[in-house]
């Protein structure tokens, strides 16, 4: 089951602070223009990759965390870009911050990690592109 319009519109309507698992330093990446293109929208862009975080390296100007427990702060939507066999421990991680939405990228579905965030009152979203989604909801300006 994925989400009607009015739940997409409630998550994205304004902006919020949103992880980014497996997000790429590579602008050629589809998790680099889409997370890009958010925070030029005003949405705080938080890079969870570990490659990146072992060398404390910044990704669109923000520090890069290992994991999503890693992060000192409260996080808003988790958008993952990782192979659908790999999203269960992400949900698990992001039910244990506290996050308001578990996000799986287009192409992206893991049915027992929609069922854990759904569980412990998540909202969740799979195989949907964020970016798409938000310029659709906002009369495609971007």
């Amino acid at each position: 089951m994925n989400m009607d319009t009015t739940t997409l519109h409630r998550l994205l309507r304004q902006p919020c602070t949103i992880a980014v698992v497996g997000l790429s330093a590579d602008w050629r990446r589809p998790s680099f223009e889409v997370s890009q293109t958010m925070q030029a929208q005003g949405y705080r862009i938080v890079p969870v990759n570990p490659r990146y975080a072992e060398k404390n390296e910044k990704i669109l100007g923000e520090s890069c965390y290992a994991s999503l427990t890693d992060i000192p702060f409260p996080v808003d939507i988790v958008n993952v870009f990782r192979r659908t066999e790999d999203v269960l421990p992400v949900a698990r991680h992001a039910v244990q911050i506290g996050a308001k939405c578990l996000w799986q990228q287009l192409g992206v579905e893991n049915r027992e990690a929609d069922q854990l965030a759904r569980a412990a009152g998540l909202d969740s979203v799979m195989n949907l592109c964020i970016k798409i989604e938000h310029a659709r909801l906002a009369g495609g300006r971007h």
